[in-house]
């Protein structure tokens, strides 16, 4: 699971517990000016094909977690439970998107908005 706070500008992804060892990263630092969108998606996760793993870690149906190339692109990924997945679309980063489990969807969806349409003001 990752836990998301934004610190001025900048979007800070924690990669929580175990799950650093397995996705071998413990932290994301964006800025909030490359983060082009947000949405919840139970069903990327779901799907059986992630990409090439690049180091990271895949048991399917428990995690997929770490660095994946999927149509010549780079994916941060860290998801247990799909439900709780959202996909954060980013541009000039070294990820393409980031695919992440977090507590409650719809709560980091609201933050990482307002705090978008914040910085677009």
């Amino acid at each position: 699971m990752v836990s998301i706070t934004v610190t001025g500008a900048t979007a800070i992804f924690e990669v929580e517990g175990a799950d650093k060892l397995w996705a071998l990263r413990s932290r994301l630092e964006i800025p909030l000016a490359h983060i082009r969108g947000v949405r919840a998606d139970a069903e990327i996760a779901r799907g059986w094909w992630h990409g090439l793993r690049m180091p990271g870690t895949e048991i399917p149906g428990i995690i997929t977690a770490g660095t994946f190339y999927q149509a010549g692109e780079r994916m941060f990924w860290d998801v247990h439970h799909p439900e709780q997945t959202i996909v954060i679309e980013l541009a000039g980063e070294h990820y393409h998107e980031l695919v992440i489990e977090v507590q409650d969807p719809a709560a980091a969806m609201e933050l990482l908005n307002s705090r978008l349409d914040e910085a677009t003001r």
